[in-house]
């Protein structure tokens, strides 16, 4: 008999400060800043007042303040503990990580070409190359999915992260560039199914204008 899929609603953590000057956060701890903290509470009335509410059995999160600022408010809402998970961070951009796009193309210029070019084996001196990015979330995600088998899950992670689980349920190529977007804060519905990815809903914005008047 095979198990039935495990389903994944994946959220991209709310806005920070770096995310407006376009700036590599990587592994660096950035808080969320106000707008990223209103788009969390949002989310998390629009998941309070949905009925029947999501059955999430699980909600894992980035161990990154961004990403677990997120969640706390979702997970109260939903009654549900946060499982930090330190596999769910984003790709480390090595000597690229808290320069701003502008910064990287004028003071490392060779590092930040092959970084937009998408060279799969480059590791961005002393970073994670995409292949390598890529196999560790992947085996993150198949833990997790092992664990539960069936279930339905809750995530809160990172913009990198949800790039490659949309490539893997799409076959886009890691040096393709990308052509999705991934908004702060948006669902996004993923399921795996005996090793393989199927996106079922992407970029999902609609809670967080349906949840503006409960808290603003």
């Amino acid at each position: 008999m095979t198990a039935s899929p495990t389903r994944f609603c994946l959220v991209r953590h709310g806005e920070t400060d770096w995310n407006l000057a376009a700036r590599l956060q990587g592994h660096t701890d950035i808080p969320l800043n106000a707008a990223g903290e209103a788009q969390a509470l949002r989310l998390a009335a629009a998941m309070r007042r949905r009925q029947p509410r999501p059955a999430f059995r699980a909600c894992y999160v980035s161990d990154l303040t961004r990403a677990r600022q997120t969640a706390a408010p979702l997970a109260e809402a939903l009654a549900l503990s946060l499982r930090l998970d330190s596999q769910l961070r984003e790709r480390h951009m090595g000597a690229l990580q808290g320069l701003s796009y502008a910064e990287a193309a004028e003071r490392l210029p060779d590092v930040y070409q092959r970084q937009q070019n998408r060279d799969p084996d480059y590791d961005l001196e002393g970073g994670e190359s995409l292949r390598r990015f890529q196999r560790r979330v992947l085996d993150g995600f198949a833990d997790i999915a092992g664990r539960h088998p069936g279930e339905d899950l809750l995530v809160v992670t990172h913009g990198g992260v949800l790039d490659i689980l949309y490539r893997a349920a799409t076959a886009k190529p890691l040096s393709d560039k990308r052509d999705f977007p991934i908004p702060n804060a948006a669902l996004n519905w993923l399921a795996l199914d005996d090793g393989q990815w199927r996106l079922e809903r992407w970029a999902d914005q609609s809670h967080l204008e349906a949840a503006l008047d409960e808290v603003d």
